[in-house]
């Protein structure tokens, strides 16, 4: 096996392939940054070029898994400045990053990010080369009703995010799983709440529906106020503590290596993804963390807890792609099909035959990731300079990116009209104090929960809520739905009687 390490090692650092990985890094910073370009299409994009690549196995992956791999790092940067998460599971990310840039903590905030993603991320491809020969039958223990309630429990951990109500948290999630119904439902066939619409047959879309609520609502909400994002006037102590922000990734190691585990664990679980690992990462992280008030508000923990989840789950996502062939997330889906392109069939093979190329692949993530950190770190003074610019000149910038990017996802002009909608929406919910995060939670994940209870259903009945892992799991949901509600009652409880 060690020579086999070895041997990745040297395909990955050999000329082209090094080349390949440099310019998929820069290409997966870009995408992730600029909001609704998304990992996947760019993916798409790309797969012509693997066809040039066929017998140059090492440049391909370098090329396309380097891109993929930091598409999240690119997300928390405009998460973290403007307040629209690059992708989904960046979403958590805004909710204290955003708020440190309000503060004038915009670098202190990526600095943070960036080094939770890269430490993640190498977190994530050691998990991989590790445990490929004891996770096996753990991932194949999980069935749909495992699947079932890990979307509740990643719903449950709403309760702590977004907002100091727990019942407006709740109200948002109950939106976005009635949202989530929109559409054709795909196990039976029947079409729901379209009222008539081709459009709507196929659901909304994730990337309009994440543009309305969170690009088009902060900007909005910049125009209103008036003024920049930061609050405070800029100061050469505001851009020089980047460094303050790795420190305090370093400084919370133990947060950072349970939310790498949870992000590389939920990986392994096809179906789930980062989506998932970053809220269960940052609601972990609200309700174990001492300072669990400061969350929302701008605790530089939750933007650590997520990155370090989003990039773990990389490594985590490859395993089930290429021990079973069984594609975690639409970017694996898409990865799955340029290894078959490239000759290598997903399977004991790889594990065996090809353990080299497997572990090439690990240390393209490993490569991938502190690249990303190498390339952006210079820049990060001069990205958080944009956020003090005045509103007037930057909102107009950044909503034509969002119509650009919500456009080109699928080239309808009804997601135009949908991001207007949920623009709108967000904006309110932003003002009434609802949970914007919550409402995108519960939308992703109300497919997900659907299809794998009727499953569960359809194998086993209602004998599935009392097997020992249904009763492990919805003790775990109790406690972490009830504690909040408790804390929340007793806090009223408190200001009433004062």
């Amino acid at each position: 096996m060690f020579a086999a390490l070895l041997e990745g090692l040297f395909q990955v650092l050999a000329w082209p392939a090094l080349l390949y990985l440099f310019v998929g890094v820069g290409l997966g910073l870009f995408v992730g940054f600029v909001p609704g370009l998304g990992g996947p299409a760019a993916l798409a994009i790309m797969i012509p070029i693997t066809f040039t690549l066929a017998d140059e196995p090492a440049s391909a992956i370098g090329l396309l898994l380097g891109l993929h791999a930091v598409t999240n790092t690119g997300g928390s940067i405009s998460a973290i400045l403007f307040g629209v998460p690059g992708t989904a599971p960046n979403a958590a990310t805004v909710l204290d990053g955003f708020e440190m840039t309000k503060r004038g903590e915009g670098g202190r905030a990526i600095g943070a990010a960036l080094s939770a993603s890269a430490i993640g991320g190498l977190f994530g491809a050691v998990v991989l080369a590790l445990l490929v020969p004891f996770m096996r039958p753990i991932v194949l223990s999980f069935g749909p009703v495992e699947f079932f309630f890990l979307t509740v429990l990643g719903l449950s951990f709403l309760s702590t995010i977004g907002t100091g109500d727990p019942m407006k948290a709740g109200a948002g999630a109950i939106l976005g799983l009635l949202l989530s119904f929109i559409g054709q439902e795909h196990l039976v066939g029947t079409y729901r709440y379209t009222f008539g619409s081709v459009y709507l047959s196929d659901g909304l879309s994730l990337i309009p529906v994440l543009l309305g609520l969170f690009a088009v609502a902060e900007m909005a909400s910049l125009l209103v106020g008036g003024g920049a994002i930061s609050k405070v006037a800029e100061t050469p102590e505001h851009l020089g503590r980047i460094w303050q922000g790795v420190r305090d990734t370093l400084g919370n190691w133990w947060l950072v290596v349970r939310s790498s585990f949870l992000g590389s664990f939920i990986g392994m679980l096809p179906g789930l993804g980062g989506d998932v690992a970053c809220f269960i990462a940052y609601g972990h992280a609200a309700q174990t963390c001492k300072d669990k008030d400061e969350f929302g508000t701008g605790s530089v923990l939750g933007v650590i807890a997520p990155e370090a989840a989003n990039n773990a789950k990389e490594g985590g996502a490859l395993f089930p792609t290429l021990g079973f062939g069984i594609p975690g997330s639409a970017g694996m889906a898409i990865l799955l099909g340029v290894f078959l392109i490239l000759g290598l069939d997903p399977g004991p093979e790889m594990l065996s035959t090809n353990l080299d190329i497997t572990f090439s692949m690990v240390w393209t993530v490993v490569l991938a990731n502190l690249l990303a950190v190498v390339l952006v770190f210079p820049f990060i003074r001069y990205l958080v300079k944009v956020t003090f610019l005045d509103g007037r000149v930057l909102a107009p910038i950044i909503l034509l990116t969002s119509a650009v990017g919500a456009y080109s996802a699928s080239q309808n002009f009804n997601d135009l009209v949908i991001v207007l909608i949920f623009g709108m929406l967000g904006y309110e919910m932003k003002r009434l104090h609802y949970s914007r995060p919550a409402l995108l939670l519960g939308f992703i994940l109300g497919g997900i929960a659907e299809r794998s209870l009727f499953l569960a259903l359809r194998t086993r009945g209602l004998g599935v809520f009392l097997q020992p892992s249904s009763i492990i799991f919805i003790c775990i949901i109790m406690a972490v739905v009830g504690f909040p509600i408790w804390k929340y009652a007793r806090r009223r409880y408190a200001h009433n009687t004062e």
